[in-house]
Order: C-alpha cells, then sequence, then structure tokens
C-alpha cells in the first residue's frame, strides 16, 4: 500500500510547473560585479536589497525579467572581500548570437578571456571562456537566437548515473543532451525543463574516475519553482533514501517574507532550493 502510495508521489514533479529561476553565489564586491556584469555580458541589474540587521546585500541580475528568465542572485556578506570556488564548480554560460565580439568586447573593458573564440574540439559550436572579477568562469556560446541567454550551470559530479537518476526523479527534469568523450576522459549531461536552446539547463561533468570535489564556499545553490513545496519536499525525501542526499530544510514559510521553500542536497552535496510559484510572484511585486 505505502509502495503504491509512493509511486504516486513520484509522479507529482511531472504534473508540477516547474522553471529554474535563479543561481545564487557569493562575491566579494557587489558594485564591481554589477558593473562587469552590466557593461560586459549586457546583463541588467533588476533589483538590489540590503539586510543591514543580518549584515548582506543582494543583487538580481538577467537579461530578462524575473518572472519569465533565469537571473543571478549574487551575495555579499559584509567585509568579506573573497570566496573560495572550490574544485566541483564548473562554469556559468551564456548564449550569444557572435562569440567572437562578445569576447572583443569584454576585453576592451578589462575582462578576462581565458579561452579564445573558436570551434569546440572536435565539433562546430563556437565557445570562448571568460573570468569574473571573483574568479567565477562564464562560457560564451554561438548561439543564433535563444529566448534564454543565460542558459548553463555546470557542476561537477562523482557518478552521472546516480546524479541524472536523482534530477530525475526528485526534480522532475529530463536529460535534453548527453554526450561521452573518452578521449578527454569526461561525460557530460544537460538536464532541464525544456529543449538546451530554449531554456537554461543544468549541466553535470563526470571526469572519469574522479569522485568528490571540494565545494569552496562561493557557490550556493539554484531555485527551482514549485506549486507545492510540502509534495515536494516528500518527494525528495523519498528519492534521498535511495540515492543519497538529504533535505536540510523541511517544508514551510521563511520568517518575515512568508515565502515557503524548502532545501535540500544531492548526492554529491550540491544544494537545491524549491520555491512556492505564488509566494515568489508575491514577492516580486511586493512594493519595497
Amino acid at each position: 500500500m505505502a509502495e503504491a502510495a509512493n509511486l504516486g508521489i513520484l509522479e507529482w514533479p511531472k504534473k508540477d510547473n516547474r522553471r529554474l529561476l535563479h543561481v545564487v553565489y557569493r562575491v566579494g564586491d557587489l558594485d564591481r560585479t554589477i558593473k562587469f556584469y552590466t557593461e560586459c555580458f549586457g546583463m541588467k541589474l533588476l533589483r538590489k536589497r540590503d539586510i543591514p540587521e543580518e549584515k548582506y546585500s543582494n543583487a538580481f541580475l538577467g537579461f530578462g525579467p524575473e518572472e519569465t528568465n533565469f537571473v543571478v542572485e549574487l551575495t555579499y556578506n559584509y567585509g568579506v572581500t573573497s570566496y573560495d570556488i572550490g574544485t566541483g564548480f564548473g562554469h556559468f554560460a551564456i548564449a550569444t548570437p557572435d562569440v567572437y565580439k562578445m569576447a572583443e568586447d569584454i576585453r576592451a573593458k578589462g575582462g578576462t578571456i581565458t579561452r579564445e573564440p573558436g570551434p569546440v574540439k572536435g565539433g562546430s559550436t563556437v565557445i570562448a571562456f571568460v573570468k569574473d572579477p571573483d574568479g567565477y568562469i562564464f562560457e560564451l556560446i554561438q548561439r543564433e537566437n535563444t529566448p534564454e541567454p543565460l542558459c548553463q550551470v555546470m557542476l561537477r559530479v562523482g557518478d552521472l548515473e546516480r546524479s541524472i537518476k536523482f534530477y530525475e526523479k526528485a526534480l522532475g527534469m529530463r536529460v535534453v543532451k548527453k554526450v561521452d568523450r573518452p578521449e578527454y576522459k569526461y561525460s557530460i549531461a544537460m538536464l532541464g525543463y525544456a529543449e538546451e536552446e530554449k531554456t537554461i539547463v543544468l549541466e553535470l561533468t563526470y571526469n572519469y574516475g574522479v569522485t568528490e570535489y571540494t565545494k569552496g564556499n562561493a557557490y550556493a545553490q539554484v531555485a527551482i519553482s514549485t506549486d507545492d513545496v510540502y509534495k515536494s519536499a516528500e518527494v525528495v525525501d523519498l528519492v534521498t533514501k535511495e540515492l543519497g542526499g538529504k533535505i536540510i530544510r523541511q517544508p514551510g514559510p521563511v520568517p518575515g517574507i512568508n515565502t515557503k521553500i524548502t532545501s535540500f542536497v544531492d548526492p554529491d552535496g550540491w544544494k537545491t532550493v524549491l520555491v512556492d510559484n505564488e509566494d515568489f510572484l508575491r514577492e516580486l511585486h511586493k512594493p519595497e
């Protein structure tokens, strides 16, 4: 009987109304990063908030409004000027119609290009890599047009099949692309809620033989919307019992803002926060 109930609840993520909302990470100088992202990447500053009683500030930046687009949420903790990015975090990615031009513009504005524009090894897609002022890497990907320029969060994992199973079952994501490159000793899987060109994807990378990475203290989490944090947490709880990971914040409202959330870590320790859809929209539209 319990198994039948479990099977029923495991169907929930596929029916749920989900979207990757934002990625949260820490920076050493908020104004410096805002300037770099707006001038070099062409992002817009969407909102900013300062919480002096908690000694931190946030800035939200992206290529479109938070209601429809994936954005970055930068956190500045008073007095902390640098962070350890660790070995597990990979990169973010931005799709642009002309990687060569974008890289040239970034260089002209003092940005650091860590891989010159050109086709990927053994392929035809044009890419480049850029380092931001805190050392986060951004991949620039040539793409004619896309509704979602901020298009990847790449994280390294110790067991790709386990991670795929986890994100499919716990979060209702699907594999939109999978590549194995034995000649370079790595495999990748792109997971998301729509095709790779139309949305933001999690790019999970497995390097042959490497099962663990350091997390550092710079990258924090991704946030995903849900119509029901309680049901969603129930699913995650079941999946963690099978595959690893754990719920680290039980579902319920956040004191002060009343937005219902739950959060968990996956089998590699990467954190995800699930946020109630209606509460998220209400929070966006409430007067400052």
